[in-house]
């Protein structure tokens, strides 16, 4: 098993993503690391630490793809990018998985282009795992469509299930739509048209969901655009930050206080490493042609290190394969639905008509 590491990718690159993969492969056998990006840079940090290692390649790429990079630009043009080079590698089969902290729109822009959709997939997603009160929840799409049409929620809802079963041995993941209330007929045309697409699958639909329905564990998959779902992710990730450093502040305020921690210590350090980011970070993009993981833009080395073993497990797992036999089956619902929209648009091209006026002169 060879994982590719974009080396150049996130805030604290290369040496958070160096050190993270050290720590990986000190922890866990049964897999090798390629480290893509400037060997110099690379080398220097491995060196540092004192790490000598068959199972950690350098592949050397001069370039790097930044946040301020247009991504379809970028893409096509810095070829010898480390994004670039890691994808192209994974497409090759030449490693089993790619991860980057970098660009968001880069990673989907080329992972679109160079590694293709699966078929009948309309548009690929993030999934990102959420701690609830029932154990797991993930969160899909988490940040790579901002506008979607109502077939791309039942296509996240279908990536998302499939995830749930194959990672987690979820027999039957309940399926909730994000929207502003629970009543059918809530929120946009866009979302009442998928909320109709859902009902009518053979997913585990439990209908529209708030927000709050996702911590309190009342859904396995919660499906929404990707705008909201960032916001939601990034919310949901300061909240726990925010009362994971008041209690610890209420513990530490006096002697008092500081006596009452030692009954109450085991709870706590469950509590802080259930909303830590670092601790289930990293988020596949279903519905491409290859093991794709994308981790925080701000990952340090501890982030890293729980990523790379988070793409071991996922490479190791049927979640692919469900995916993949899930939108086979998915196909007919995408064709019906296009046709409908066809259809639609040909009636209001219709109405428009001067009397008298054929249909037949509006054909190609």
């Amino acid at each position: 098993m060879k994982i590719l590491i974009d080396a150049m990718g996130g805030d604290y690159a290369p040496d958070a993503i160096v050190n993270g993969s050290i720590d990986a492969v000190k922890m866990r056998d049964g897999f090798e690391i390629a480290l893509i990006g400037d060997r110099e840079q690379i080398e220097r940090i491995l060196a540092a630490r004192n790490f000598r290692s068959d199972r950690i390649e350098v592949i050397h790429a001069k370039e790097v793809i930044t946040n301020d990079d247009i991504p379809t630009r970028a893409i096509r043009r810095k070829k010898n990018s480390s994004m670039v080079v890691g994808f192209n590698m994974l497409k090759e089969k030449k490693g089993d998985a790619f991860l980057s902290a970098g660009s968001t729109g880069a990673l989907l822009t080329g992972a679109l282009f160079i590694l293709g959709r699966m078929k009948g997939v309309d548009r690929p997603a993030l999934g990102a795992i959420i701690p609830t009160k029932a154990g797991k929840c993930l969160l899909i799409d988490a940040g790579l469509n901002t506008t979607c049409r109502p077939v791309n929620y039942l296509q996240f809802a279908i990536f998302g299930s499939a995830y749930m079963k194959g990672l987690f041995n979820m027999e039957k993941p309940r399926v909730g739509l994000v929207n502003m209330g629970t009543e059918a007929r809530k929120g946009t045309e866009i979302l009442k048209q998928a909320y109709e697409l859902l009902k009518t699958s053979d997913l585990n639909f439990v209908g529209n969901i708030e927000g709050k329905d996702i911590p309190l564990g009342n859904v396995d998959v919660a499906v929404c655009d990707g705008y909201v779902g960032n916001v939601m992710l990034k919310f949901l990730e300061g909240t726990g930050s925010f009362f994971a450093g008041l209690l610890k502040g209420m513990f530490t305020k006096n002697i008092f206080s500081k006596i009452s921690t030692l009954f109450v210590m085991k709870d706590m350090k469950a509590f802080k490493k259930m909303v830590d980011p670092s601790e289930d970070g990293g988020a596949p993009v279903l519905g491409v042609n290859g093991l794709v993981v994308k981790s925080h833009g701000n990952s340090d080395e501890k982030t890293i290190r729980n990523v790379i073993f988070k793409t071991l497990n996922l490479a190791n797992s049927p979640v692919f394969d469900e995916i993949r036999n899930s939108v086979e089956k998915m196909e007919v619902a995408v064709d019906g639905e296009k046709a409908k929209r066809e259809r639609k648009r040909w009636y209001f091209r219709y109405r428009k008509l001067r009397p008298g006026k054929s249909t037949d002169q509006l054909r190609p």
